[in-house]
């Protein structure tokens, strides 16, 4: 077993990865830092999910990086041209040369007797287990399983004789041509799906248990492609930055603000859209906007799918599978070639590692959250977690510049530790995502608490954490910085390292 030391360890080199690699650069450069990511390749998410029509339903403006401009013309970008982004920034920033690929994270142990962390590595193919050091460990994994998503026990499955596939394991070269498809749910994913299937498949069918609030979105910013003509590309990238984040907080802040007018005004759109032969039945949700993620449709290509035909709605709840499709409670029948299960994500965090403090286990189910992005009594540690209301890169930007602010104030006053305390053990609890949909009210239970005041609070608005995390003073009170004195190693301590070693 070998052992190096790093500065900071960073879990993933997706998009949060690849960004926090970039602002250590940028604003800690004296910082060594090494990327252990799971799998062969850059790019988490992007890289991951190759089903048809993949494209991000964020535009590229907020989900892009503060500090590298987007400049294709697409706002709602395809996955692929996401993936060669993120790869480019990371080619740009000298990033990939500090990634090990297929190096998978399975344990992270807080040291007092060093003031670091012990992390142990498997690489894929391999028994044999590698422990690494770093004095601040960040987890940049996302927030969910990437070995499967989620998908219910159907009854009857096992009886259906076409192939059943889930998005997130999409089969390379799928041929689905002239087949008939039946896309169980009516998330984002769904959403993305049906249009796209439709340019080869026979007939697509979207079946839903309960509409979810889909809203119509120009795929291309034509006042950004005009702009480009006179101003600089910075200026026009901050620009329209600044104007989408505004919009998306103008939304979310009226759909919880006038949930019926908003209502009114989705469902408008939408009747617009799709044209008098579709009963709105399938798109009237039974819950207020924002209580679960709205649904993008670039350029209307779902609507413009159900008004040709090519494509239809379903409400309805499934009985059982059968040999050909599925059967319906309402008695009706649908024959499908494939089915595809769109029905969520299976949430865990930091890749399903483990976390412990002088070798007794951390449940982060247990911890509260320290302005989004540490928790209490976990020194040197952090986790970017993006919105769910807006881009997931805004806030994985201000996080990765907090945590750098951190590290550098570190240096400047020769401290080896910085932990959250938490002075109120009273203080009330609620759940860190406030957010209704089915993948996240499964796993609330492996999810840290949040508080009920700053800097306990996830507000899950990008101004607020703005302020609380870049111009905010760090010794707040509440962050704890200390040089411990070293601690003798405890008998628990020295048999643990020794079955490690021999593991």
């Amino acid at each position: 077993m070998t052992k190096q030391h790093y500065n900071v360890i960073i879990a993933g080199a997706g998009l949060s990865g690849v960004g926090m690699a970039c602002h250590l650069t940028m604003k800690a450069p004296h910082k060594s830092y090494q990327i252990f990511e799971g799998r062969d390749a850059i790019g988490g998410t992007w890289d991951l999910f190759r089903y048809p029509g993949i494209r991000s339903d964020s535009d590229m403006f907020t989900l892009g990086y503060s500090f590298r401009p987007w400049t294709d013309k697409q706002a709602i970008a395809d996955g692929h041209t996401i993936r060669e982004y993120i790869n480019d920034t990371a080619d740009e920033y000298g990033v990939r040369d500090n990634i090990r690929f297929n190096h998978r994270i399975e344990s992270a142990n807080w040291s007092s007797e060093d003031s670091r962390w012990h992390v142990t590595v498997k690489k894929k193919g391999q028994r044999k287990k590698e422990v690494f050091t770093c004095d601040f460990f960040v987890g940049c994994t996302g927030y969910y399983k990437y070995e499967a998503g989620y998908t219910p026990e159907f009854p009857g499955r096992e009886n259906y004789k076409g192939e059943f596939i889930h998005p997130q394991l999409w089969p390379e070269n799928l041929d689905y041509s002239n087949k008939r498809i039946v896309v169980i749910g009516s998330g984002a994913t769904a959403v993305t799906l049906i249009p796209s299937l439709t340019d080869k498949a026979a007939h697509v069918t979207m079946l839903q248990r309960s509409p979810s609030y889909v809203a119509s979105v120009p795929k291309d910013d034509i006042i950004s492609v005009q702009l480009r003509k006179v101003l600089p590309e910075k200026v026009v990238y901050r620009l329209a930055r600044a104007r989408n984040v505004a919009l998306q907080m103008g939304v979310y802040n009226l759909s919880k603000a006038q949930p019926k007018l908003m209502r009114k005004l989705l469902m408008k759109q939408v009747e617009v859209q799709v044209g008098k032969d579709v009963d709105m039945k399938h798109f009237t949700p039974r819950y207020n906007p924002w209580d679960e993620r709205l649904c993008a449709v670039p350029n209307g290509d779902l609507f413009k799918a159900l008004r040709r035909g090519d494509a239809s709605v379903v409400t309805d709840h499934i009985d059982h599978f059968t040999e050909t499709g599925i059967q319906l409670k309402s008695g009706e029948h649908l024959e499908a070639d494939i089915i595809v299960s769109a029905t969520g994500l299976d949430l865990q965090l930091l890749g399903n590692a483990s976390l412990s403090i002088d070798n007794k286990p951390v449940d982060l189910g247990k911890a509260i959250a320290y302005r989004s992005l540490m928790f209490n009594d976990i020194p040197n540690a952090a986790m970017i977690f993006g919105y769910t209301n807006s881009s997931w890169t805004l806030k994985a930007d201000i996080g990765a510049d907090y945590i750098c602010r951190v590290l550098n104030h570190m240096d400047e006053t020769g401290m080896k530790q910085c932990t959250p305390r938490l002075h109120d053990p009273n203080m009330k609890t609620l759940p860190f995502l406030d957010f209704d949909a089915g993948y996240v009210q499964r796993a609330l239970a492996r999810f840290p608490k949040q508080g009920i005041k700053a800097p306990w609070r996830v507000k899950q608005n990008y101004l607020f954490d703005l302020i609380m995390l870049r111009f905010s003073k760090l010794n707040d009170g509440v962050l704890e910085f200390s040089n411990p004195t070293p601690k003798a190693k405890s008998l628990d301590t020295k048999r643990a390292e020794a079955a490690s070693a021999s593991a």
